[in-house]
């Protein structure tokens, strides 16, 4: 009980003296996470987007591949990206490996199915509502693809919240692809796992409680712009009589 109050207390000190070595870590965790998700994001809204509005062959054996990729273990991903980045892989020449684009990547490939998945269901749900409003108003699939993404902003941007929570949580993947160097590639997650082993407890419970605070403002976060959302809906229904759904408001507004 002493050796974890006194940890405790250490790990407190290093947080408020902002202990260099430290908040390294932590900026280097944001740093990668952060651009994971806006890559992942520009790649799963238009592909959550497209999936959610298109209608093709094959479409539902894509949908199952999609959602077994949301349980994607994260060592496999870590595996797959070293073999592929590794100096006898066919991507060895970039000399990618153990660099922080290599944990970008994997962090990436971990977020997209999220995006990806969670976006198309956002979109397809607006789309069986307002579809055939689109349609009388000339739109395309692909127009009206674009149209829904912004009518699901709110939605859309707590999917990426809680992409950008699974990314920065994640250990394994990074830890194959960054090996975990000291002041290039490590990040909170790994540096947890090493100092913990190295005995080193004050700095590893540090970084565990920066960590969770960056998870328990994200689902901050989250909730406030599910309530928000809710708000606005909430006004939209109840206003004139006659009013159109949430999602027509926007639909119409832009297709006049």
């Amino acid at each position: 009980m002493n050796t974890f109050v006194e940890s405790l207390h250490t790990a407190v000190a290093l947080i408020v003296q902002a202990e260099s070595r430290l908040w390294e870590v932590v900026a280097l965790s944001l740093g990668v996470s952060g651009t994971a998700c806006l890559l992942a994001a520009g790649i799963g809204l238009a592909g959550g987007a497209a999936l959610a509005v298109a209608r093709f062959p094959g479409r539902r054996a894509l949908l199952v591949l999609l959602n077994t990729l949301l349980a994607l273990p994260a060592v496999v991903v870590g595996l797959v990206i070293y073999l592929l980045l590794s100096r006898s892989g066919p991507l060895g020449s970039w000399g990618l490996l153990f660099t922080p684009t290599a944990m970008v990547i994997a962090q990436t490939v971990l977020v997209l199915p999220i995006v990806t998945a969670l976006t198309r269901e956002a979109v397809e749900s607006n789309w069986q509502l307002n579809g055939e409003q689109l349609r009388s108003l000339g739109a395309g699939r692909w127009m009206s693809g674009a149209l829904l993404l912004w009518d699901e902003r709110l939605a859309l941007v707590t999917v990426l919240l809680a992409a950008f929570g699974r990314a920065i949580a994640e250990v394994g993947a990074v830890m194959i692809v960054g090996g975990n160097i000291d002041g290039h590639t490590r990040v909170m997650t790994t540096a947890i796992a090493l100092e913990t082993s190295k005995g080193d407890l004050p700095l590893a419970l540090a970084l565990g409680m920066v960590l969770l605070g960056v998870v328990l403002l994200l689902n901050v976060l989250i909730a406030v712009l599910r309530g928000w959302s809710a708000r606005v809906h909430g006004q939209a229904e109840g206003g004139a009589p006659g009013a159109m759904p949430p999602g027509a408001v926007a639909v119409g507004a832009a297709g006049g």
